[in-house]
């Protein structure tokens, strides 16, 4: 989760790395640092807090030109100026930045100590850096075989970059389970967690597999085998990025920006792929297996967070159209617990980022079964991408905000589609098909009424900014929204939220609704609306005060809630598109006006490359 950066080449390194890390912030703002090295050694800042609070520290021009910066995310150790990263080893020599977690650290640390060696963190990392200067110590061997042979004995997810005294013309990358991403210049090199902070230099980069350690020196580099010691090839790839995908745009924060932007994302990720004159979906990433995953006898949708809310809209949608039983799992659970996987069996793994690493276990867990392994992602050359036999890009575009907006729509969007295909391959008919694409072709529309509509919402969030709970109450496809309009809230606002299935209430949940409880219902006209009324009726009749997302506006449901959410009327299973969107604004405005940092929440990174 945390945000690596490593430059050297012809530019001052420092300007570099604070630019970078200004983009990789999103990754990890608990603290932030960086090193400079030279002929005349090594100098670092580092302070717990964020970007800008480094640059504070530092003190007149730099021009060295090879250095290595990070933000952090923290794990071992809490957010403070001695844990912040770089780290050096005891000799003063190495510096090291690191993403992930060191498993058996507290075994190295024992043998280290033994060693008369003395750590001044709790840290991983700086157990790390030490146990690399082990090896180095003696000064026979070059430096980046000082780190492989070190490496050889750690166990656990790491993204590193290294620098030395002796050696300060070249950096030390490598990669086990946290990505990094190698930026080819013309005379410099890069090595990022992402693509962000390299595309100002290049658009030539290389994704590092796991096992892989990377020196990087200005004309050049060279991937070897961590364990094998054997120089291996990867492929050089161009990135399509671009920087007003990666810039606020005049927006306020990402979030805002990234909601905004769902009226573009979600036709994109069906762009090339519904054939409305043929009434048809084309998904050209899974075609080659789609006989596969219908003749599956188990199919799981793996996820986290919001991807996971996206995933029980997927199994829905599967058993629904395409007539096939799935399973949503938590992929933290799904990794450890015995589950019934075999060859005969479809995982398909959802993930923003394709690199959740809990998900990706869930891959790495298909694949050791000989099970299909699906991913459904928005990062090209993200682990999940490249580990899966085949996938589903969702094209929303980079997201910065830590809180997912637009990639959760661009899932379901994805999702709909698969299950659409899947049921065509079936020759399975789907009922008011026509309808259904017509609707999901211009959708666009729709959502920019609610996006219009903003000012509303302002005006709803105002009269609940002060709100210490809130309850969220969905049925059949709008329970996962209710999930996710409570996830958003409680992410960036810090207001406890919860979300039930509507008719639950009753069993536990209704204790806690009196006039200070506020709930959000999901009341559109589908099967389940008179149902739902009846759960509206039960809340009022204890006082509590109900936020209704309707489409229709008929005088019952006006006599009992207390504000109306309007949202356009759409084929059914389009709903999930449109009322999320209103809930995603509510919650950033809540936010807004508690002053809380609605792009960077407490506690909170994107991209959680750790368990």
């Amino acid at each position: 989760m945390c945000g690596i950066l490593g430059y050297l080449g012809d530019k001052p390194a420092r300007e570099v790395i604070l630019e970078g890390l200004h983009r990789l912030e999103y990754r990890g703002y608990d603290s932030a640092g960086l090193t400079t090295i030279g002929q005349n050694g090594i100098t670092t800042f580092k302070c717990k807090g964020k970007v800008s609070d480094l640059e504070a520290l530092l003190d007149g021009d730099d021009p060295r030109s090879i250095g290595i910066g990070h933000t952090r995310w923290a794990t071992h150790g809490e957010p403070n100026d001695l844990n912040a990263h770089p780290h050096h080893d005891s000799t003063g020599k190495i510096a090291l930045i690191h993403n992930g977690i060191i498993e058996n650290h507290s075994a190295l640390r024992d043998l280290l100590i033994s060693q008369g060696r003395s750590l001044k963190t709790q840290t991983d990392t700086e157990v790390l850096v030490e146990y690399i200067s082990s090896f180095y110590s003696d000064g026979k061997i070059p430096f980046s075989e000082a780190v492989r042979r070190a490496l050889v004995h750690v166990v656990g997810a790491y993204g590193i970059a290294a620098v030395c005294a002796d050696e300060p013309d070249i950096i030390v990358a490598a990669r086990m389970g946290s990505p990094l991403v190698l930026g080819i210049g013309e005379g410099e090199m890069l090595v990022a967690s992402d693509a962000s902070p390299i595309i100002d230099y290049t658009r030539t980069v290389v994704y590092l597999d796991d096992g892989d350690l990377a020196v990087l020196r200005r004309d050049g580099y060279d991937i070897i085998s961590i364990t094998q010691n054997a120089k291996v090839t990867r492929d050089e790839k161009e990135v399509s990025l671009t920087l007003d995908q990666i810039e606020k745009g005049g927006y306020p924060h990402f979030m805002i920006k990234e909601i905004m932007e769902q009226v573009a994302t979600i036709p994109d990720a069906m762009r090339g792929r519904l054939l409305l004159g043929q009434q048809e979906v084309v998904l050209g990433g899974v075609r080659d297996w789609a006989d596969r995953i219908l003749e599956s006898n188990h199919v799981y949708l793996t996820a986290c967070g919001t991807s996971w809310h996206a995933a029980l809209i997927g199994g829905l949608l599967l058993e629904e159209l395409a007539g096939i039983p799935a399973r949503v799992e938590y992929a933290s659970e799904f990794r450890y617990r015995k589950t019934v996987l075999d060859s005969n069996s479809t995982v398909i793994a959802i993930s923003q980022s394709g690199e959740t690493a809990d998900t990706l276990a869930a891959v790495k867990k298909a694949n050791d079964a000989g099970a299909l392994a699906v991913g459904i992602v928005n990062a090209v050359g993200s682990s999940i991408a490249r580990s899966t036999d085949c996938g589903i890009f969702i094209h929303a575009g980079p997201e910065i905000g830590v809180a997912s907006t637009k990639a959760f729509t661009s899932q379901v969007t994805v999702l709909l589609l698969l299950a659409i295909y899947l049921a065509q391959k079936q020759n399975l008919p789907i009922q008011d098909l026509e309808e259904l694409l017509l609707d999901l072709s211009t959708i666009k529309t729709k959502i920019q009424s609610i996006l219009d509509a903003s000012e509303s919402l302002q005006t709803l969030a105002r009269h609940y900014q002060n709100s210490e709970h809130f309850l969220y109450l969905g049925r059949g496809y709008q329970f996962p929204i209710a999930l996710e309009g409570a996830l958003k809230l409680k992410e960036i606002s810090y207001i406890h939220a919860e979300g039930y299935p509507a008719a639950e209430m009753k069993h536990g949940p209704i204790a806690l609704i009196d006039e200070n409880m506020p709930v959000m219902v999901m009341a559109l006209d589908d099967q389940t609306y008179e149902k739902v009324l009846s759960n509206i009726q039960e809340i009022k009749s204890r006082k509590g005060r109900v936020i209704a997302v309707t489409n229709r506006m008929d005088d019952e449901l006006l006599s009992l809630a207390d504000h109306i959410i309007s949202v356009p009327t759409v084929h059914r299973l389009l709903y999930p598109l449109l009322t999320v969107i209103p809930l995603q604004l509510l919650a950033y405005y809540i936010a807004v006006m508690r002053d809380c940092n609605v792009d960077q929440p407490r506690n909170l990174a994107k991209s959680v490359t750790v368990e």
